[in-house]
Order: structure tokens, then C-alpha cells, then sequence
């Protein structure tokens, strides 16, 4: 129709034809028809597929492989945060138990990781309560240096220094150094004596001022062993593995047999994997009836030997998922093997560095023992050159 409403003769519809301006670049380009077609299909001009609305939430979350593993991620990152929480609380709490006056003597400070520092490890002769063993109704009282009835010096009348070994860790160092527990010295307030006698004295304090002075170094930090609470921590690893030069025929305390609550052991030659109780006999034993020539220096090795295998332990991959399955126990378990001034806050920086760094290991008398002879009352003449020679070697 037209504008007045009449038909068009023509019988064709009225409209009209606007043209519009080419672009300034438009006679450049050629038609795009095949775009307009996958538009009328409802694709994007690239190819891609027009995009889904979104699901409403809490629709199509199924449990994806990727999904499960970053939950697994969260709980195994939980697990391992518990097992450091259980060891860094244990450790404090340990820390506690020891005497204030061996803290007096001690000049360490907590960053252990920012430089190496001189740690003196104790194990004392003191048994378990319920042992048989003569003497053992005071090791209640005297092991932590502060229970009901101690010395006010923090000493242990009757109980000696089983072991004493100096350990320089911390800034990516990690020496072990050991004194033979006969080694003749001056301590105050007995004169010339055996070098472990300090202890039933003055305990952990005067144990740390003789040291001091017999190897003329400082000593940081102090470490005294629980017979009790070693076991527990090899038995919680599943034990350590050793390797032995020679047999060993130990009786301790007169043997399993002799009725005093003695303990037994008897090794071969070679690798052997130790439980916490066999563990503690090979460190003990000083008298070796499959070897009359073992001797203190003997004894010391053994006992790094353990420590290398408690070590070796954490540091197996093949120990990796035992490791973290009990991680909360073995977190818990291991400070209670010691008491030490080391709490929360540098125990761990210890066991960091136990880990990563190189381990070198001494024993003052040399290998051989070559460098020292026999002193008064069966004691061990350590020269002095000597001495130095194993300080050096400490400190690196």
C-alpha cells in the first residue's frame, strides 16, 4: 500500500533502499559469509563451541582425581603439623625437668640453625623403677636433676656418667666427639678423679664445668640421656640398624639369668637390626667375653653407632611412610628419651641439623687408643696434645 492506503499497481510491497557508506578499509576486505553462518548456528567466530551456562552450585563437583588428591595433600600437611606440634610440646615440657643450676652454666642461645654449638650428651648409669639392678630405687629422684630429695647441687650421690660424648651441630655442622668415662682429670671438690665421677657430685652442672675445662672448649647446651625413654624412641622407629667389626658377648648386671635384673646379648659379626632393649645392651656393654681386648674406646664407638642408626632411621626413604603413619608418636616419644635445656624452639633446629648436615664422628684417645695409657685408680691418661688434637677436629 502506499502512504494513502492504496494498492500499489504494480502489486509489489512499497519500501525503500538505503545504502550505506563504505568504511575508509572496507573495499580492502573480502565478505565474511561463513562467520555469519556458524553465528546463525550458534558458534563463536573462532570455532569454539557458544559456552554452558554455569551449573547451579553444588551441582556436577564429583570426586575428581584432582579433587581427592588435594584433599590428601590438606590431611597429610595436617598429620605432619601434629607431629611437629607433638615434638616441640614434649621437648618443652622435657626442658623443664632440668635442674636450674645446670642452665647457669650453659651459654648456648636458641638459634642453633645460624651457627654450630657445643652440646654435652650425658647418659648416666641410673636404671629404670622397676629394675632389679642395685641402686635402682634413687634413679626416680635423680635422672631429671630435680625430683623431691635431690641435692640442692642437682647431683645424684651413687650414679656416675654412663656416656659423654660432645656434639658440635648448627650451622650445617654436625661432630660428634667422645670422652671416655675413665678419663683422668680434676673435678671440683673431689681433686683428681675419674671425668664421669662430676656428676654424682654436682650432676648435670659440675659434669658441664669439668668438661669444660678438660677439653677447654664451651660447652652450649647439655642432653642427659633416659634409658627409659631411648628404648621407647628405638622401639617407636622400629629399631636401628648396626654394623658390627666383631662379636659381641655382653652380660650386664650379671646377665638375664643372674638374677638382679641384668640383660644379654649376643651378636656376630656384621649388620644386625637392634630393638630398643638390645639397642641400650650394645651401647652398655663395656666387657665383651667374645673379645677380651674391648675397651672403653670400644664402647664409645658402639654407642655413635647406635646414634648413626637412630639417624638412619629418618633419613631412609624406604622408612618414609613409616615414618609418617606414626609421626605423631614418634614426635611425642622422642624428647622423652633426654631431658635438655633445648625446648620447643631449638630441639627441632637439632634435629634439622642431624638431618641435612655431614656427620663426622671421634674419640679422644684417637682409634687406637694409641694416644693414651693407663692413669691411677684405673682411670685413662688423656695428654693434653691429645686433647687438643680431638677439639680441633670438633671444632673444624
Amino acid at each position: 500500500m502506499g502512504a494513502n492506503g492504496e494498492q500499489n499497481p504494480s502489486g509489489d510491497p512499497e519500501y525503500k533502499v538505503y545504502r550505506s557508506r563504505r568504511g575508509l578499509f572496507s573495499r580492502f576486505r573480502s565478505p565474511n559469509l561463513s562467520a555469519l553462518r556458524d553465528r546463525a548456528r550458534g558458534a563463536r567466530p573462532g570455532g569454539g563451541k557458544t559456552p554452558k551456562a554455569a551449573p547451579p552450585p553444588g551441582e556436577g563437583e564429583g570426586w575428581s582425581g584432582r579433587r581427592v588428591l588435594k584433599w590428601i595433600a590438606i590431611l597429610a600437611g595436617v598429620w605432619v603439623l601434629i607431629s611437629i606440634a607433638a615434638f616441640a610440646i614434649s621437648a618443652q615440657l622435657q626442658s623443664m625437668k632440668l635442674h636450674d643450676s645446670a642452665k647457669l652454666v650453659l651459654g648456648g642461645n636458641p638459634f642453633l640453625l645460624a651457627s654450630p654449638q657445643n652440646i654435652l650428651v650425658i647418659g648416666t648409669d641410673a636404671r629404670t623403677a622397676d629394675t632389679k639392678e642395685p641402686g635402682a630405687e634413687t634413679r626416680g629422684r635423680c635422672l631429671n636433676q630435680q625430683a623431691e630429695g635431690a641435692p640442692p647441687s642437682g647431683g645424684c650421690p651413687g650414679f656416675r656418667a654412663d656416656t659423654l660424648m660432645v656434639v658440635r651441630a648448627g650451622g650445617g655442622k654436625f661432630r660428634k666427639l667422645s670422652i671416655p668415662r675413665d678419663a683422668f682429670t680434676e673435678v671440683e671438690g673431689i681433686g683428681a678423679s675419674k671425668i664421669n665421677a662430676a656428676y654424682s657430685l654436682g650432676g648435670a652442672r659440675l659434669q658441664v664445668q669439668t668438661v669444660e675445662r678438660f677439653l677447654n672448649v664451651d660447652i652450649d647446651h647439655v642432653v642427659i640421656i633416659d634409658f627409659e625413654g631411648f628404648e621407647d624412641l628405638i622401639d617407636a622407629i622400629g629399631g636401628v640398624e648396626v654394623d658390627i667389626d666383631g662379636k659381641v658377648c655382653s652380660e650386664i648386671s650379671g646377665g638375664q639369668g643372674g638374677g638382679q635384673g641384668g640383660f644379654s646379648l649376643k651378636l656376630g659379626k656384621g649388620e644386625h637390626t637392634l630393638n630398643g632393649e638390645d639397642a641400650l645392651i650394645f651401647a652398655r656393654t663395656r666387657k665383651n667375653d667374645c673379645d677380651p681386648s674391648y675397651d672403653d674406646l670400644d664402647r664409645a664407638r658402639a654407642q655413635q653407632e647406635v646414634l648413626n642408626g637412630i639417624k638412619g632411621r629418618f633419613l631412609s626413604p624406604f622408612r618414609l611412610p613409616y615414618n609418617f603413619v606414626k609421626g605423631p608418636i614418634i614426635g611425642w616419644t622422642a624428647p622423652q628419651a633426654f631431658v635438655s635445656d633445648m625446648g620447643a624452639l631449638t630441639m627441632p633446629q637439632l634435629v634439622l641439623s642431624t638431618v641435612v648436615a655431614s656427620t663426622s664422628e671421634d674419640v679422644v684417645c684417637k682409634q687406637d687408643g694409641s694416644a693414651c695409657g693407663p692413669g691411677p685408680f684405673g682411670s685413662i691418661e688423656v695428654p693434653e696434645s691429645e686433647r687438643r688434637r680431638a677439639v680441633n677436629k670438633l671444632l673444624g
